[in-house]
C-alpha cells in the first residue's frame, strides 16, 4: 500500500486531482480544492496517501497534514461516508474545526457540506462523536470553529447563500480573529458577484 508520495507535481486537473511525478512514474492523486491550490506545476511535494482499493477500482488521495489523513479514516469508517464525501468535508472544515463542530452537535456548519442535508448532518455528528474524540496530532493550525461559525452567522444574516458561504469559508486564513475573518469573507463573495 503506497503512504505516502515524494515527487514534482506535473499537472492539476479540475477535477481535483494532481499528477504526482515519483522516480519517472506519474500518479493520479486526488486532493481537497484548497490542497490543489498549493500544488504548484513543477514544484516538489510531500503528501501523505489514502491508497483506497475496491473491487472495481484503486485511487489515490493525498492531504498536507497527518491529521487530515487521520481525519480522512475516520471519516470513511462512518456509515454511508465514502472518499468523495470525506474529501468534501475536508475541503469545507479543518480537522480541528470539525473536531469543535462535532463536539458542538453544529447541524448548521456541517450542512455547509456539499452534498449534505440536515438529515444526514444529525447523523454525520452522532456518528462521528466518537471517532472525533481524539486530538489531533498537528493541531493549533487550523481556523477557530467558534470565529468560523461567528463568521458565517454574520453572512447568513447578511442574506448570502449556503453555497457562497462554504466557498468563502473554505479560502479563509487559518489563525485569524472574527472580524479579520469576515473581512475576508466579503471581500472574496464581493469579488466573485462582481
Amino acid at each position: 500500500m503506497i503512504g505516502s508520495l515524494r515527487g514534482k507535481i506535473l499537472d492539476r486537473e479540475l477535477d481535483g486531482t494532481a499528477l504526482v511525478e515519483v522516480a519517472g512514474v506519474g500518479y493520479r492523486v486526488s486532493v481537497t480544492e484548497r490542497t490543489l491550490a498549493e500544488l504548484e506545476p513543477g514544484s516538489e511535494t510531500f503528501l501523505y496517501i489514502h491508497h483506497h482499493v475496491t473491487e472495481t477500482a484503486e485511487s489515490l488521495f493525498g492531504f498536507r497534514a497527518k491529521d487530515e489523513r487521520i481525519t480522512f479514516h475516520h471519516l470513511i469508517k462512518t456509515n454511508g461516508v465514502g472518499p468523495t464525501l470525506a474529501m468534501a468535508v475536508l475541503a469545507t472544515h479543518p480537522p480541528a474545526a470539525l473536531v469543535d463542530i462535532v463536539s458542538n452537535n453544529d447541524i448548521a456548519a456541517m450542512t455547509l457540506v456539499s452534498g449534505v442535508g440536515k438529515k444526514t448532518a444529525e447523523r454525520l455528528l452522532v456518528e462521528l462523536r466518537d471517532r472525533l474524540s481524539v486530538p489531533m496530532l498537528d493541531g493549533g493550525s487550523e481556523t477557530s470553529s467558534s470565529a468560523v461559525a461567528d463568521v458565517r452567522e454574520a453572512l447568513l444574516g447578511l442574506g448570502y447563500g449556503t453555497d457562497e458561504i462554504r466557498d468563502a469559508l473554505r479560502d479563509l486564513p487559518g489563525d485569524a480573529p472574527s472580524a479579520t475573518l469576515l473581512r475576508d469573507a466579503l471581500k472574496s463573495l464581493g469579488a466573485k458577484r462582481a
